[in-house]
Order: C-alpha cells, then structure tokens, then sequence
C-alpha cells in the first residue's frame, strides 16, 4: 500500500475518533487548493483516512484564522454536522483583538451582510437588504490600545466577525482588507466548537504563536 505523502503544514489534532477530527489549522493556510496552488487543509486528508468516501470538511475557515476546524471521516458524521451549522445548534465562539474596542463589556452585531464586487476584487459589506448576521461579543481584556473579545457568531457568513468588529470601528488587529496590516497576521481564533453529535463533539484551539503578545497585553496568560 503507498504510503500517504506528508502533511505540508503542522497538523495538530484537537480532536479524534473513527468519525470526526478537529484539527488546529494554522494561519495562512487555505482550506481549499487556490489558483496559484501552495499546500491546503485537503492536503492532509490522506493521513486521516485512507477510505474513499471522505473525508470532507464540514465547514470552513478564512485562510488567516487559525483555530478548531471540524472535519468527518464518514457521510453520516457529516450530514450530522452540516445540519448542525444549517440549525444553528453547533456552537462556535472566537477570540479577537481589535484596535481599540467597544466601551461596554457586552453586546451584539446584528447587521446584515452582503458581498460586493469590484475591479480590486470583492469583499463583503454591511447592507440593510444583505443576508442576516448576528455576533455577540463579551470583553475578556483590555490594554494598550488592544481589546480581547470572545465573539460568538450565531450565523456563519462569510467573514462576518472581521467585517461586524471594522464597522463598530474596532477592526480585528492584523486585517489587511477591513483593517491594517499587522507582521503577526491576522488576531483571529476559532477558540472552541462544540458539536450535538452522539455523544456530544467539543474541542478548544489555543492561541497561536503569533496573537500571544497581544493578547498578554490584554491580560491573558497561558497558564489561566
């Protein structure tokens, strides 16, 4: 039997068992293969399965967040866990550090979204007519500047926590097309995911190398 290539990227597993796998995915890392190619999540699916009939993803991730990414290993885990996100009962909350942040320590985004298209390339913008979005946010810390939040997203739009946080005005450090550039990247961590499945499907991301500094400005430490 060939043995499968390498993982072209650090593959760290949250969590695993005979259907599912929730993987670390680090930043900068697609969860498709691009046009212009460079190594992928699909890439490692060989060394989570050698069956034919998967596995898929079950859901997605921009390319700069790093954080829990949910992944089935048979089709019935998958239709489980694509009605999940479809019924709003898989639970999935972030960390952020935005530039300045909110005055209260709690609150919801409920602005619908839309996207929109240009010669520069598209990007998604608030729009009254746009699809329903909604984001609660809960201070965690504050610093220098900095706010950690813990965003819930109770929809799954396509970068709906970096565009809710940027039209607040505390755009998430680190966000080249809603905010400014930042060498570490983008601040953004799917931190947990929890999943209804039989038996329930928890598991939790920590920060990567990259948010830490910022993050211990706003008084996180790695040994809480």
């Amino acid at each position: 039997m060939t043995k499968p290539p390498p993982c072209p990227f650090p593959l760290t597993l949250l969590y695993q068992d005979q259907h599912v796998v929730i993987l670390d995915k680090p930043a900068g890392v697609p969860v498709h293969a691009g046009p212009k190619g460079g190594p992928c999540v699909e890439d490692c699916f060989p060394l989570l399965s050698r069956r034919k009939d998967g596995p898929w993803l079950a859901h997605r991730l921009d390319t700069e967040t790093s954080g829990c990414l949910a992944i089935a290993l048979r089709k019935q885990p998958l239709l489980a866990m694509q009605k999940a996100f479809a019924d709003k009962t898989a639970r999935k909350t972030y960390w952020a550090v935005v530039e300045g942040g909110p005055e209260a320590d709690l609150g919801t985004i409920a602005l619908p979204l839309t996207k929109t298209t240009a010669p520069s390339g598209w990007r998604i913008i608030t729009d009254p007519k746009g699809a329903p979005a909604r984001t609660d946010w809960q201070v965690l810390g504050r610093g220098a500047g900095l706010c950690w939040l813990e965003l819930t997203l109770h929809t799954g739009r396509t970068h709906q926590a970096r565009v809710h946080c940027a039209a607040m005005g505390w755009p998430i450090v680190g966000d080249t097309l809603y905010g400014h550039p930042h060498p570490q990247g983008l601040h953004l961590l799917a931190r947990s995911l929890t999943l209804p499945l039989t038996p329930p499907v928890s598991a939790t991301a920590p920060p990567r190398a990259g948010m830490q500094e910022a993050l211990r400005t706003c008084g996180w430490r790695q040994d809480r």
